[in-house]
């Protein structure tokens, strides 16, 4: 069986305070865009489960998060067939997308249907959970917001249609350092949660360019400056706005069209910033989540 797992963007992300357990509370919207890994499994008989991907650095073992997507349901439906997964990975490593739990999730809807395990959504994303705090919202992908520890979805209404410019620059950022190096108590304003969930549902293009916020830019801009590089490139050329998403380094300009995007793409490239560049669209899907 073949699936796309697709990546994520953050239209607005804060984080509410630290919890005694480490971990902190979150208020994001999260919106899929059509930027996706291939994924294809297939049943084998030896029992075990074997992961081949087309990017060398990639964990193969009991790191990846496919793989324990897949030992968590082998071993609780005491499944005695193993799994080859084959990964395509196209979602930038590493870069606020949610590429890993996105593929966690496509591993565990894919064995749930190869498996005829009867599933439902819900109790798929009880499981997913026990992965990472991204895996629920990966599961039922499109528009929403995200809270708690980004376990507790509230699906919201679609943007309008708009071309999306996705920038993943030479670096890579660990989301550990992001947390840890995030000073709370210092900072001056946090992103309107609210007025982004109503502007989404007024499809208000300039209202959801005004509150595109993102509190994590406070510590990865500072250390990594071609993000606030790329950023100011995209809106001096026709981004509504421009934002880092989740703890990055991944930079997003949203675009009423698609014109503005590829020229905006054309200059970014020409500057040598950049590892991978994609002109894109958001995802919503209908009624059958894969």
């Amino acid at each position: 069986m073949k699936f796309k797992a697709y990546g994520k963007i953050n239209l607005a992300l804060d984080v509410v305070r630290k919890r005694p357990d480490g971990y902190h509370d979150v208020k994001m919207v999260m919106q899929t865009v059509k930027i996706y890994d291939d994924i294809e499994i297939k049943k084998n008989t030896t029992g075990n489960i074997a992961i081949k991907t087309n990017l060398f650095f990639l964990p193969t073992d009991e790191k990846n998060l496919m793989y324990k997507a897949a030992k968590l349901l082998i071993d609780e439906f005491n499944i005695k067939e193993g799994v080859d997964i084959e990964l395509k990975k196209v979602i930038p490593v590493s870069a606020g997308m949610a590429g890993g739990s996105s593929d966690a999730a496509t591993v565990l809807y894919g064995m749930n249907k190869m498996f005829r395990l009867g599933l439902s959504t819900k109790e798929l994303m009880k499981r997913g959970v026990k992965l990472g705090a991204d895996v629920p919202y990966c599961i039922i992908r499109g528009t929403a917001l995200s809270e708690g520890i980004g376990d507790e979805l509230t699906r919201l209404s679609p943007p309008p249609k708009l071309t999306v410019l996705v920038v993943k620059p030479k670096i890579n950022v660990s989301t550990a350092y992001v947390y840890k190096n995030l000073k709370l108590d210092e900072l001056e304003r946090h992103p309107d949660i609210d007025a982004m969930v109503k502007a989404l549902e007024d499809k208000n293009i300039d209202q959801i360019g005004k509150n595109m916020e993102n509190v994590l830019e406070s510590v990865t801009e500072n250390k990594y400056p071609v993000i606030k590089e790329i950023k100011t490139i995209m809106k001096e050329n026709g981004a509504v706005n421009a934002l880092m998403s989740g703890s990055g380094p991944t930079v997003f300009g949203i675009y009423r069209t698609n014109v503005q995007a590829e020229k905006t793409k054309n200059i970014i490239m020409n500057k040598n910033i950049t590892k991978q560049i994609f002109v894109t669209k958001f995802y919503n899907p209908r009624n059958e989540y894969y």
